[in-house]
């Protein structure tokens, strides 16, 4: 599913300038956000442990779990991300049957490549 096609008529965009945070660590997660225009890094701890690109999918954790982000995300370039609340994620939900399939396989391909690199990381200790 193309996310950014999904939203392309959206007008109501967040902006964040290269160097700036969209949210940390820590912070309430009320929103999840399509990172509709640049690049951002997802950082955990002091890790950047993906890029993401216009498409992307960011912070669906912290809405889904309705507790506090556990990554920071700062954007790499001048970015504009599309703010999706709860309310709009659950008609996005009902509506759109693909839109929660994808959101699923997003949480999985992030799983697995958080469990492939603490398998790299043990393998590196040994």
């Amino acid at each position: 599913m193309d996310l950014k096609e999904l939203f392309r008529f959206e007008t109501e965009l967040c902006e964040v300038a290269k160097g700036n945070f969209l949210f940390r660590t820590d912070d309430a997660g009320d929103k999840m956000y399509v990172l509709m225009d640049g690049e951002a890094d997802i950082i955990v701890g002091n890790v950047i442990v993906e890029r993401a690109g216009p498409g992307a999918l960011i912070g669906e954790l912290a809405l889904l779990d309705n507790t506090p982000r556990t990554a920071s995300v700062e954007a790499a370039t001048d970015c504009k991300f599309l703010p999706v609340d709860v309310r709009r994620f659950q008609f996005l939900v009902q509506e759109t049957p693909n839109f929660a399939l994808h959101v699923m396989k997003i949480l999985a391909e992030r799983l697995r490549r958080m469990d492939l690199r603490l398998l790299e990381s043990q393998e590196a200790n040994v």
